[in-house]
Formats: C-alpha cells, structure tokens, sequence
C-alpha cells in the first residue's frame, strides 16, 4: 500500500539528490538524524559547506537532502561547530512537501523538533 511517508535512505540505495534546493529548516540533534535516517553520506555532497548529508527518496520518487550550511568545521575551520553538536538542518528538495514529510518522520519516531 502507497504511503507517503515510505522512503529509503543513501544507506539502502541510490538517491539522485541532484535538481534540490532549499525548502526549509529544522532543528534538532545530530544524534536524532543518525537514529532515524541511519549514518550520514560519506560522499557526492558539498564538504566545503556542509559536514554533514541524509538524502532521502519516497516511494512517490521525491527526493529530499536534510544537511548543515556553513555553521561546521569544514567551512568554519576551528570556529566552527563539530557535527555532534549541530542542531540546525537544512532540508533540500524540489517541493515544500518533503519538508513537512522530514517533519512527520521525525516526529512519528519520537523526535522532538526544536
């Protein structure tokens, strides 16, 4: 049965993540991401900007990134925040939609947005 909140993450398979941009914010901890979403991407995202990248694809094919901006080690050198202590997170894709989706998974697990 189709449900909206089905998806996969890089960690079970290939996301095109390509064509996203930013829809959103949410704030909550690293440590929640990896619980639910799995491990973060090792790779094909922007290591100059952000420290950190989920890509996500729902069963009806769209497709979105939750990732930091320009507030970690990578972009800020020594000032910047270690990834653990992150909370603020973009979210990426081609509609407003995969924001509040982020949002009801994030939820539904017991995550509590700050």
């Amino acid at each position: 049965m189709y449900n909206e909140l089905n998806y996969i993450t890089h960690n079970e398979g290939y996301v095109d993540s390509c064509n996203t941009w930013l829809q959103g914010y949410i704030e909550c901890s690293y440590q929640d991401l990896v619980n639910v979403f799995g491990e973060e991407q090792s790779t094909n995202f922007d290591t100059y900007k952000s420290d950190a990248e989920w890509d996500i694809r729902f069963q009806d094919g769209l497709v979105a990134t939750i990732y930091n901006y320009k507030d970690g080690k990578n972009y800020c050198g020594s000032e910047g925040l270690e990834k653990v202590d992150l909370t603020e997170w973009h979210i990426g894709g081609q509609n407003q939609e995969v924001l509040d989706r982020i949002k009801q998974i994030l939820i539904n697990k017991g995550v509590e947005l700050l």
